[in-house]
């Protein structure tokens, strides 16, 4: 196993060498003129004002902006993690636990210019990476502001904080602007992902795009002061009576990227429309969830 303190605390971002060129406009173009971001594949002009599944507009939704202290140790730092929530999603989740800041009503629209002011204003204010939460439905804003910001001197690691319902055409434009992927894997069980997050194709479209964040950033690094500087971590939340998903999911990841760092997380609280999903309605049992995190360890993966 890689050795997570192997990297220098000189590991460069990677995003700022992609701007001189043009590159991160012209991928921002092609995502937005065919909007191909995600399994749903809707291919509509969002340029020319159509809407996909999503509903995302070309303006960015913004639900809110500040140094986070939530975050996994390695991220949050001393200073904060610099994080974006984005309003809107390409799931639909019963059990969001953001469904106030997710949904579109829970932003309001900028302007890719305001947006990159935002991530400029999170660097000055000392925050450790910029951390963008539910991105995805506005991956084509987002490099254009990525873009208008590097040339003034954007250079925080940027933390892709995503569900992993991201497709094969998204995650190639973002090869080499993300430094640290951080996405879900929610199940592995097709009929709780059409039941609970509106999609029976979720599990397989996740673990391939697990696999092609891997293959981007290899195993999560932690400089010599701990904080993260490239690399995958997967978050898992375990759902009530889910021991057995949880740990199928478990066992799906480790076999397809032996060894990757995971967050096992057992805060889950019934959320948005979770009281008329039984059992979504509880709260998971503290044993179950340390069963599942005795098995993530069992199984060679690395807990964060």
């Amino acid at each position: 196993m890689t050795d997570p303190k192997a990297a220098s605390p000189t590991v460069p971002i990677r995003y700022p060498d992609l701007h001189p060129s043009g590159a991160l406009g012209r991928r921002a173009a092609a995502l937005a003129t065919a909007c191909r971001a995600c399994p749903h594949q809707c291919n509509v002009d969002r340029l020319g004002g159509a809407l996909g599944q999503c509903g995302a507009a070309t303006r960015p939704g913004i639900s809110a902006a500040y140094p986070h202290f939530g975050e996994e140790p390695c991220l949050v730092g001393r200073t904060g993690s610099g994080t974006i929530f984005f309003a809107g999603c390409n799931l639909r989740c019963v059990f969001c636990q953001n469904a106030s800041l997710r949904f579109p009503e829970g932003g309001a629209l900028t302007t890719v210019e305001a947006l990159s002011r935002i991530m400029l204003d999170l660097q000055s204010s000392g925050c450790a990476n910029l951390n963008l939460v539910t991105p995805t439905p506005h991956a084509a804003a987002i490099l254009q502001a990525l873009d208008l910001a590097a040339g003034q001197g954007l250079v925080l690691p940027l933390v892709w904080n995503s569900s992993a319902f991201e497709s094969p055409q998204l995650l190639d434009a973002l090869d080499g602007v993300v430094d640290i992927y951080l996405p879900d894997f929610k199940t592995a069980d097709p009929e709780r992902a059409k039941r609970w997050l509106g999609t029976p194709d979720y599990p397989e479209a996740a673990l391939d795009a697990l696999r092609r964040m891997a293959a981007q950033v290899g195993p999560l690094a932690l400089a010599a002061d701990g904080s993260a500087r490239r690399g995958l971590l997967v978050r898992h939340l375990v759902l009530p009576q889910g021991q057995d998903d949880s740990c199928h999911v478990l066992e799906r990841l480790a076999q397809a990227i032996p060894g990757t760092a995971v967050h096992v997380m057992g805060q889950y609280r019934p959320m948005a429309e979770a009281t008329r999903h039984p059992p979504l309605d509880t709260r998971p049992d503290p044993d179950a969830v340390a069963h599942v995190r005795r098995h993530a360890s069992e199984l060679g993966l690395r807990l964060v």
